[in-house]
């Protein structure tokens, strides 16, 4: 048996610290396990009882009878080294840690928790500070939670994974009270050991989990995580995450504007879309989506239609489908014309939402509307609106929509208006989606509806190339630039000068108007403090430089190590490429809107690194300026593909300096025509 095999179906479980009182947490487990009937052998361990719950209990963990598979681990803080030093000792697999005061609690609690991990050994934890977990597909509960005294916890298709035990409970009870069934729970605690990412990649293999819904207050290995979230969805699961902490500005960096563009959940938000994970918004979405997702019907498209007889409350559901980007459009002539044969006088036919009205109250009819428009190619997915009619009479809409789905591969979803959970739990319960809030029924079709993937096939761009002659800190704009191009970026032509008539005199090389700018590795943003001219004639480049020279020197003592002179560009789009590096997730990229207002419009949109040019074009699509270089309005076509070959070779650098580089950023870039190529306006790199 493998290691993740012994905690989600152990064969034999050890409960140390057991109790022969069912109504204390202590003696919560054995009653829970028995209760649930789980099949295999169960060893208390009190030295205080010969028999417990009708077992025979053990003194010690050495006096068992075999090395038990798990070890549940009931006793306080102060005793659980010894307990898990004992259950490793004796060969067992795993051991689930549920005592607090390790990690959590200060300074103390962590040298504990690195105790603790030494004395596991070979063996594996789950926990501490866990309400451990739940295996409801197989019938064993290995917790001490109170909210497994429920009785009727249906086993379904969704396994929930939490870094929050009273989070997990939460889930769990809820579901229970809609009718929502799971197939794993699981609260990974302080993850001394193992983590979320350890039970998502055991949970790709399991065929009785479609969906892994995810409760994360961080992650703790980024590419583990990756690594478990790609095998999960190779193998067919959907995964929806609730990350908190949404309000955090993360690490900004008074450097660059690619530090100002990226707080801490931005990234996280690119690292769930390169994934393929859909990320839960608001915490009802992390059993709505997920519950949505397990009747195993994706919609081919984004059409939905609304069957009411309650007019109200569909135009809200309808509000909402719209807002979250779905068309609704009316019946094509073919359903409409089959409709309409159905005589109903009183109803609205016509239109969409197809209000029936009192057709609702007379299943026959409602089941021929339902049967016309699963077979309709107008409808990707169709909304049933139960109405107040329904509390006395809940079959008269849950029999035709059941009907209904033996007919097609559609998803049907129902949004009940009244107030009525009874409705809610018995259409969940038998395979019908069914939400209390249009938001929520939104929420759901939008995670149905076909999604452009994001997901990068992780290929490195990093080169073998020597950059060790680089020296570290800020550089001028002029040693950055020459960076960039070793590793295939196309730069401006410019010169360098250290003083005014040099300049002057290397103007004329560069034919037409040029910008001048003041160089040094001291001022990263120039334009700030007129270190920056535009359009200026080379006859009147020696005077801008004094002039520019007199600006600055007022403004800072930064020092200056002369002027860069370079081509005036014209006729492109300006885009930011930048470089930054969040303490958790990593090195990402971001593109967005360049030049001066970067900042004012925060059009931006962000990758973990490596890119690939999937990722690098998803990115390009992602942000509005994408629509300037798609030829916005009649203008010219710019060079897209020029920009996705500069986005990886800007990715190739970053890669191959590693953790030397801290921040880059090329802003603007020039991506001039098609066929044109694109120019680095203006670049920054800071090494450490």
């Amino acid at each position: 048996m493998s290691t993740m095999q012994a905690i989600l179906n152990p064969a034999s479980v050890a409960v140390v610290g057991a109790s022969n009182d069912p109504a204390k947490l202590t003696g919560r487990p054995i009653a829970f396990l028995q209760k649930r009937g789980f099949a295999g052998r169960i060893y208390p361990i009190n030295p205080r009882y010969e028999e417990i719950a009708g077992l025979k209990s053990y003194a010690d963990i050495a006096d068992l009878p075999e090395a038990p598979d798990l070890g549940l681990v009931l006793v306080g803080a102060h005793r659980v080294i010894d307990a898990v030093r004992d259950l490793a000792a004796r060969g067992t697999k795993m051991a689930v840690v549920l005592a607090s005061g390790f990690g959590e609690a200060g300074e103390e609690g962590r040298k504990r928790q690195e105790q603790l991990r030494e004395a596991a050994g070979d063996m594996r934890i789950l926990g501490p500070n866990t309400i451990g977990l739940v295996n409801l597909t197989d019938g064993i509960p290995l917790t001490a939670s109170g909210a497994m005294e429920v009785d009727d916890i249906p086993a379904g298709k969704i396994a929930l994974l939490s870094q929050s035990g009273g989070i997990l409970g939460s889930l769990l009870s809820r579901g229970v009270a809609r009718g929502i069934g799971f197939s794993k729970l699981v609260a990974t605690g302080n993850e001394a050991d193992l983590e979320v990412s350890d039970f998502l990649e055991a949970l790709a293999e399991d065929d009785s989990t479609h969906v892994v819904a995810l409760y994360l207050e961080t992650i703790r290995n980024v590419t583990r995580f990756r690594s478990a979230a790609a095998k999960a969805i190779a193998a067919g699961k959907s995964i929806v995450a609730y990350k908190v902490g949404r309000s955090e500005s993360g690490a900004r960096s008074a450097v660059s504007h690619t530090g100002a563009l990226a707080g801490a959940d931005e990234v996280y938000d690119a690292l769930f879309k390169q994934l393929g994970i859909i990320r839960a918004t608001t915490f009802a979405d992390l059993l709505d989506i997920p519950a949505a997702l397990a009747q195993g019907r994706p919609m081919k498209g984004s059409r939905v239609a609304i069957v009411t007889s309650t007019g109200g409350a569909a135009t809200v559901v309808a509000d909402n489908v719209g807002l979250g980007g779905l068309d609704m459009p009316a019946p094509d002539k073919d359903t409409g014309t089959k409709l309409q044969a159905l005589d109903l006088k009183e109803a609205e036919l016509d239109r969409n939402p197809i209000d029936v009205t009192l057709a609702g109250l007379r299943p026959d009819l409602f089941r021929s509307i339902l049967k016309i428009l699963v077979e309709s190619p107008s409808y990707d997915a169709i909304v049933v609106v139960v109405g107040s009619s329904s509390i006395a009479q809940p079959d008269l809409v849950a029999q035709p929509v059941l009907d209904s789905l033996a007919l097609t591969d559609k998803p049907i979803l129902a949004y009940v208006s009244p107030d009525a959970p009874g409705i809610v739990r018995t259409l969940n319960g038998r395979g019908i989606p069914a939400f209390a809030a249009p938001e929520s029924c939104a929420s759901a079709l939008q995670s149905l509806a076909p999604r452009t993937s994001s997901r990068q096939d992780g290929a490195s761009n990093a080169r073998d190339m020597d950059c060790s002659d680089i020296a570290p800190g800020s550089l001028n704009e002029a040693e950055a630039k020459k960076l960039f191009a070793r590793f295939g970026v196309t730069v401006t032509r410019e010169v360098t000068a250290t003083t005014p008539e040099e300049a002057a005199e290397k103007a004329t090389a560069l034919g037409g108007p040029v910008v001048i700018k003041i160089l040094s590795s001291e001022i990263l943003h120039k334009s700030e403090i007129g270190g920056v001219a535009l359009n200026v004639a080379p006859p009147d480049v020696g005077a801008e430089c004094e002039a520019m020279l007199a600006r600055v020197r007022a403004a800072t003592t930064a020092r200056v190590d002369g002027f860069l002179v370079q081509e005036m560009v014209t006729g492109g789009v300006e885009m930011i490429l930048g470089f930054n590096r969040d303490p958790q997730l990593g090195a990402y990229a971001l593109l967005g809107a360049g030049g001066v207002t970067t900042e004012l419009y925060k059009d931006a949109a962000i990758r973990l690194l490596p890119l690939d040019r999937a990722s690098a074009r998803d990115m390009i699509d992602e942000i509005k300026a994408g629509a300037l270089l798609k030829g916005f309005r009649g203008s010219p076509k710019a060079d897209i593909e020029a920009l996705i070959d500069t986005m990886i070779a800007f990715s190739s650098m970053a890669e191959t300096l590693g953790d030397r580089l801290c921040e880059a950023e090329i802003n603007p870039v020039f991506v001039l025509p098609e066929g044109q190529g694109t120019r680095a306006g203006d670049s920054l790199i800071v090494l450490d």
